[in-house]
């Protein structure tokens, strides 16, 4: 894992490792629900944007995000030249234009790269600069851009890593203090830890290793962040076809863990809370289904994407709106369009509402970068990986 390949796997969320295991407790009690038609919107039907932003040196994107307050984004890329080494840079773009703003940092003929992680807090931009050696990974380096907007590295983020634990995720958590960081370790046991970060201060959390093996590395757990509670919410599978995945949630600052059976089956693609009213929604893998979950209580209900008929149909990323209150969801293979990928939009009751057709996403959960209070937001466009795309909800 530690070769060039692995930051755009990790940078992509990249699902796919299945493993056999089994276990756990709490049941969920599981209504069904069948969607209605989308009620009548207020607000402009939702259409895949005509703005693109374009890499600044043509290579394919190790991360991105969009500040949900401001005007600008961040991105990591590398071109990869003939004989093998690469181009990297770190750059900022506008939001409104998609033209680049600024190359924040650029290397030539490189083994080294850099992964955009996001922005988290007020504005502050997370970076990771991979150091190689013959073909390896030796060194992470984390800088901070605090704000986006200043267009500059302005600091260091030091997490508690051990040499052998690689980040897999950095908890989408703009607009408050603190996120939460998965880690795992590379080469040996790939057991899991997480702990809470105050990315602007450069603070963290205790430790806490999890303790249940369903949240290694191996089975691709993906992670929200519960500001209001404080908590992990994680969720993973084995991936077997006829078993449910599992919830796990994680106080950041006691480290208790509890956890509970899942409704769906196979693996767990993407996850995301709404921390004021304690839900969290997830896609399932086998049965192309959406959750949603009150963590209080641990009872759920589960709907179907609509008119999905396969697995290829599977929702993957999901992100929350917490202006509108709704939940964002890739979808590879469109099941409301007779070609391409979408964005399939519920309500926290597991209504479906609307879909955003016309756009081209990956096989991997490609995050779904939001700007709430314009309705709008960017997701990566494949085949090449080189540009985002602008959309409308």
């Amino acid at each position: 894992m530690n070769d060039k390949k692995s930051a755009l796997a990790v940078a992509l969320l990249t699902t796919a490792i299945l493993f056999p295991l089994f276990c756990l407790v709490l049941p969920v009690r599981a209504t069904s629900q069948t969607n209605g038609p989308a009620p009548l919107l207020s607000h402009p039907s939702p259409a895949p944007g005509s703005v693109f932003v374009h890499t600044a040196l043509g290579g394919f994107i190790l991360g991105y995000d969009i500040d949900r307050t401001g005007t600008e984004g961040l991105l990591s890329e590398a071109l990869t030249l003939p004989d093998g080494s690469h181009n990297v840079a770190v750059e900022t773009f506008d939001q409104k234009t998609g033209k680049t703003i600024k190359i924040i940092k650029q290397l030539s003929n490189s083994q080294n790269d850099f992964v955009t992680w996001g922005i988290f807090g007020k504005n502050v931009g997370l970076v990771e600069f991979e150091h190689t050696k013959n073909g390896f990974v030796d060194k992470r380096l984390y800088g901070t851009l605090d704000p986006v907007n200043a267009n500059k590295f302005t600091g260091r983020w030091t997490p508690p890593l051990k040499k052998d634990e690689i980040i897999a995720v950095v908890a989408p958590s703009q607009g408050v203090a603190n996120t939460a960081v998965f880690a795992f370790e590379n080469g040996g046991s790939n057991q899991s830890v997480v702990f809470s970060s105050n990315v602007a201060a450069n603070t963290f959390g205790p430790r806490i290793t999890l303790d249940d093996p369903i949240f290694d590395f191996n089975f691709s757990p993906v992670m929200a962040y519960d500001s209001a509670t404080n908590q992990a919410i994680l969720g993973s599978g084995n991936g077997c076809p006829n078993c449910s995945p599992v919830i796990g949630i994680v106080d950041l600052t006691t480290g208790e863990q509890t956890e509970f059976t899942g409704l769906g089956f196979g693996l767990i693609n993407g996850i995301a809370v709404d921390p004021v009213k304690g839900i969290a929604c997830t896609t399932t893998e086998i049965d192309f289904s959406v959750e949603f979950y009150d963590l209080a209580t641990h009872t759920g209900i589960i709907v179907q994407l609509p008119g999905a008929t396969s697995q290829a149909q599977r929702g993957q990323d999901v992100e929350f709106d917490p202006i509108h209150k709704v939940f964002l969801i890739g979808q590879e293979f469109s099941s409301t369009a007779p070609s391409g990928s979408s964005i399939q939009i519920f309500d926290e009751q597991g209504n479906f509402l609307e879909s955003v057709n016309g756009l081209s996403l990956p096989a991997s959960s490609a995050l779904i970068a939001l700007h709430p209070s314009k309705r709008a937001g960017y997701v990566i466009v494949t085949p090449e990986l080189t540009e985002l795309q602008s959309f409308t909800y």
